[in-house]
């Protein structure tokens, strides 16, 4: 895989590029607010302890950056910014409750705090209101995008629940749930900052291909932080992802290169999930090398992000997205 001279840029970090897009974003986060405002208090309470949780914001913040990059200047990607943190707060808001989960970002879930219930109806409020928003910038081509999206993101959520369990999951397997959950949104993200835009389609779909490979590169990551850190640093315990019974990456290549007793304890530890045996466990999966091969798959990932953004003009905007294929995979190591 050939990447351009300039796809590491060396000058720019994760702090210039919330930067550059801070006039954007807070304007995002203000439409946010005010389209969060609803009668019902109980909505009001929830949306706002996720939505306040302390996130980065990427996923809008990646499409105002790939609206700039594309040349865009007007204000319509607000819009499409906050319909974008909508439909991901919701899928959060469900994931937990299926999840069982009660830490996220090292504060307690909405369902540990309201109960199941309320976290999925008022998830159910979010996607509304996002559509809500959609059909406000009057464009069939975003709503198709954007349509399709949600429903492949409900269809991994699916996919997701059928692999739990699953000590037989493949690679290939994982890897069309974490499309389907996360890159598709990513994807969506990018492409709709050069529909906006009026990029011509080829230059539209590297946008897309760049959201798609950033997303793979994220999640990845994502799974490979939960062997390797804890709560204070991402919010979260080391060894959830194995407690839910989710068979990710690194488990996954560990039960490819594990010896043969060792390997049949992973496969136990996944069919009942649970955290028993877990300093074992995460030790079995260091020595299998199974870290280091998941790091390089998220790291080739990153590099075919940046790789597809050559098609584009060079911008501080484009350097930025740039920026953000190596944020994905450096953010955890």
């Amino acid at each position: 895989m050939s990447v351009s001279a300039d796809a590491r840029p060396r000058s720019v970090d994760f702090a210039s590029v919330r930067d550059l897009a801070a006039p954007d974003m807070a304007a995002v986060d203000a439409l946010i607010r005010d389209r969060l405002s609803s009668d019902v208090v109980l909505i009001n309470q929830v949306a706002e302890h996720i939505i306040g949780g302390g996130g980065k914001r990427l996923r809008p913040m990646l499409h105002t950056l790939a609206a700039r990059a594309g040349g865009y200047a007007g204000q319509a990607h607000i819009k499409l910014a906050a319909v974008i943190e909508f439909i991901h707060t919701s899928t959060l808001l469900h994931d937990d409750v299926v999840d069982e989960s009660d830490l996220r970002r090292g504060r307690s879930t909405a369902n540990a705090v309201w109960g199941n219930a309320a976290s999925v109806l008022v998830g159910d409020f979010l996607y509304s209101r996002s559509f809500q928003l959609m059909v406000e910038l009057e464009r069939l081509p975003i709503l198709r995008i954007l349509a399709d999206t949600t429903n492949t993101i409900a269809a991994g959520e699916v996919m997701q629940l059928l692999n739990i369990g699953n000590a037989d999951v493949t690679e290939h397997d994982y890897l069309q749930v974490i499309e389907r959950k996360t890159a598709v949104l990513f994807a969506a993200a990018t492409e709709l900052g050069g529909v906006l835009a009026d990029l011509p389609p080829a230059q539209c779909a590297a946008l897309r291909r760049y959201g798609m490979e950033l997303g793979y590169a994220f999640q990845i990551a994502d799974d490979l932080l939960d062997y390797v850190s804890d709560a204070d640093t991402i919010g979260k315990n080391i060894g959830d992802d194995l407690a839910e019974g989710k068979p990710t990456l690194p488990l996954i290549y560990a039960l490819q290169n594990a010896p043969a007793e060792q390997a049949e304890a992973l496969r136990e530890a996944i069919r009942h999930g649970g955290l028993d045996g877990l300093e074992q466990i995460v030790a079995s999966i260091r020595e299998s090398g199974a870290l280091e091969r998941t790091r390089r798959r998220a790291q080739q990932h990153a590099a075919a992000a940046r790789e597809a953004l050559d098609t584009l003009p060079d911008s501080e905007h484009r350097q930025a997205l740039l920026t953000l294929a190596d944020y994905a995979v450096e953010r955890t190591f």
